[in-house]
């Protein structure tokens, strides 16, 4: 069976994952717990999820020229998706999202 060719087009992005027992309030300081490091951004998770089921998928998009951009290359290209296509950006960083876990998930 053939696979299917899919061209992807969006952002990829470092998420910075911090637990912690409540999410703060406006203002409020909250001293976070486990922290973890996951890739992520939209286009490249569903880059991912495409590869995983089988596609031939291409990722477009612009990533920084740090270690986090060296680490979702690396990663994306480890899940055989062709990165070709993606700028290295010299003079702004990789995107990033903090994401604030509550105890009660």
């Amino acid at each position: 069976m053939a696979k299917n060719s899919i061209v992807v087009v969006g952002s990829s992005n470092t998420d910075l994952i911090i637990k912690m027992e409540r999410i703060p309030k406006s203002g409020e300081t909250v001293l976070g717990g486990e922290f973890a490091r996951a890739a992520g951004g939209k286009g490249a998770n569903q880059a991912v999820g495409a590869a995983r089921a089988g596609g031939e998928v291409s990722f477009i998009g612009r990533i920084g020229r740090d270690n986090f951009g060296e680490i979702a290359l690396a990663g994306l290209s480890g899940d055989g998706i062709n990165v070709d296509h993606v700028v290295r950006d010299d003079a702004q960083p990789s995107g990033v999202a903090f994401i604030f876990v509550g105890k009660q998930g």
